[in-house]
């Protein structure tokens, strides 16, 4: 059995050597990657707001399972069931979409900025970065903001 890591130096291998992903096995890696970017955010809120699943799911017209599922990327959420977890999670819901990379946000409804969220441990952003931003941030995440690699 090849290890996680082994799988990924052998990926890493093949694009420096000019080798192609196929656009279907990128694609659904893309999908994978929202996925687990999306249920972080949910988790981090979540837990943040004290909040278990089975509260959240009470909250959100859902089953815990289907919680726990959508925190550990299994599945990617509609639309509407983004709008029923922000809503349950008392926040606001954004997603920003540029180049490769995509951006996955729940604040506060009072509009509070990560600035005031680092001064106010009970309020937070969370966020989902690329991985370069995930490197970029590093430095300065704290319990209120937590990042994850996509892509």
């Amino acid at each position: 059995m090849v290890s996680h890591a082994r799988w990924k130096l052998a990926r890493d291998e093949k694009v420096a050597q000019g080798i192609a992903e196929d656009p279907e096995v990128e694609r659904r890696r893309e999908e994978i990657s929202l996925a687990f970017d999306l249920g972080q955010a949910v988790y981090d809120r979540r837990v943040d707001l004290g909040l278990s699943q089975t509260e959240l799911a009470r909250r959100a017209g859902m089953t815990q399972p289907q919680v726990s599922k959508l925190e550990l990327g299994g599945t990617v959420p509609t639309v509407p069931l983004l709008a029923r977890l922000a809503r349950a999670m008392e926040a606001v819901f954004r997603m920003e979409l540029f180049g490769s990379s995509i951006r996955v946000t729940f604040t506060d409804l009072d509009g509070t900025t990560s600035e005031e969220a680092d001064a106010e441990p009970s309020s937070a952003e969370h966020v989902s970065a690329s991985a370069t931003e995930a490197e970029t941030d590093a430095d300065t995440d704290t319990d209120t903001e937590r990042t994850a690699a996509t892509g």
